[in-house]
């Protein structure tokens, strides 16, 4: 595990900078980055770049940019992105951490995200540790994508609304293998319980618990048709959840593997 000591994270403010902030996103997502003209603009409007470094490299970047809902603004903060070789040991919480005091200091009180909900590291990060809410579903949100990360499933995504000055819940659900929905069973292929038979979703239950693979992106490679079924049968049941009106509260490790817990926060 590589440690992050001495890890820097700064704004990121000149042409220069945003230059090689595309090096580092066109690393990590194996597809072209985005123009500078656009992460320039907005971060003199409302938005917001940060880079990582490592001495004079940059090994992680995070491109955030002003949003409204018609009511309220908020920071939409759109690509996080790190180095294979810096994921391990916390820098993807220390960057939201830091995106976060800047955020305030702009002026905002929410920020918001949308990731892939079958990569679980991405849904600790966000549920877990830095408790975001899982607020909406969108089904193949951006399409058919060809980048290295997105390339063979349909683009779902959840999305993330993270209050920047709401006091955090210490009393979190407690994992019950009686209320999950939808389990790995031993040739690792997603497998519907009895608790959703049908589609029948009890509301009175307070929370309920969804399982899904640790290593997404491995079972690509392998399994790509496995991977398919995972994307199918989660989104089933997440888009059942969330119609309802539970919210994705949490991601719980377990021996067997990860549960996401819904939740009516």
């Amino acid at each position: 595990m590589f440690m992050h000591e001495n890890i820097e994270i700064r704004r990121l403010t000149t042409m220069e900078e945003l230059y090689h902030m595309q090096e580092v996103e066109e690393a990590v997502w194996q597809a072209p980055p985005t123009p500078v003209h656009q992460t320039y603009t907005a971060s003199y409007n409302g938005g917001l770049m940060l880079g990582a470094y490592d001495g004079e490299k940059m090994i992680g970047f995070q491109y955030s940019f002003a949003g409204f809902d018609g009511k309220n603004p908020y920071l939409c903060s759109h690509m996080l992105g790190i180095l294979p070789e810096y994921r391990r040991g916390g820098l993807g919480v220390k960057m939201k951490l830091k995106q976060a005091e800047i955020a305030r200091e702009l002026g905002y009180d929410m920020m918001t995200w949308t990731f892939d909900p079958l990569e679980s590291l991405n849904a600790y990060l966000n549920l877990h540790k830095l408790e975001g809410v899982g607020a909406s579903y969108k089904v193949n949100h951006y399409g058919m994508m060809d980048d290295g990360l997105n390339k063979g499933l349909p683009t779902d995504r959840i999305q993330i609304e993270w209050w920047l000055n709401e006091d955090k819940n210490d009393q979190r659900p407690v994992f019950d293998k009686g209320a999950v929905l939808l389990r790995m069973d031993d040739r690792d292929e997603p497998a519907v319980t009895e608790y959703f038979s049908d589609e029948f979703l009890d509301t009175s239950q307070p929370a309920w618990f969804v399982a899904i693979p640790e290593k997404i992106q491995d079972m690509k490679r392998t399994n790509p048709e496995l991977a398919i079924k995972w994307r199918y049968e989660t989104r089933k049941v997440f888009v059942e959840l969330f119609a309802n009106g539970y919210k994705a509260t949490d991601l719980i490790r377990k021996d067997v593997g990860s549960y996401y817990c819904f939740s009516r926060k």
